[in-house]
């Protein structure tokens, strides 16, 4: 197993149909229940466990999928509500030295479940002009709003392969 990309990386058709986004929201919107069960009883050892040295913790990977969704899901509202937005990125590895980050990962998970909640209910109501549309992120250039879905789903089930490795480290 690829322990940088132990689901793979991410792969988004050329021509995204209806039948993909459903299978995107799916993951999305069952990913807290999933999260839950791998991190709810965990303790403070444990979620200060790495998937490999170096990484980020568990508690640190919760964190960061909650940052992760919070900025795409803002992305994905500017390209359907504005002609081709201009977005920045944002300095992951300094966002995990913040102190919210040593909060009990609950406040992630329930930001993840509101977030994830509207991103399946915006979804599933997106006509195939609506999944076209695009924004632009300053250093990767165009993103349609269908690799963005894909994305969020992918993010998700990306970290979570890596928070169960560090478990079983």
């Amino acid at each position: 197993m690829d322990v940088k990309y132990p689901i793979g990386e991410l792969q988004v058709p050329d021509h995204v149909k209806a039948y993909h986004v459903e299978e995107w929201l799916e993951k999305t919107e069952t990913f807290t229940t999933r999260l839950r069960k791998v991190v709810d009883s965990l303790d403070d050892e444990q979620l200060a466990k790495q998937y490999r040295k170096g990484s980020w913790t568990v508690r640190e990977l919760v964190h960061h999928i909650a940052d992760s969704q919070l900025i795409m899901y803002q992305r994905l509202k500017l390209a359907l509500t504005d002609d081709n937005p201009t977005v920045p990125a944002f300095d992951q590895e300094k966002w995990i030295t913040l102190p919210d980050n040593e909060l009990p990962v609950e406040s992630s998970i329930l930001l993840l479940e509101g977030l994830n909640e509207r991103i399946v209910a915006l979804g599933k109501h997106l006509s195939d002009e609506q999944r076209a549309r695009i924004f632009t992120h300053e250093t990767n250039g165009e993103i349609s709003v269908a690799t963005k879905l894909a994305k969020l789903s992918w993010h998700e089930e990306h970290h979570l392969a890596h928070i169960k490795m560090a478990l079983e480290n």
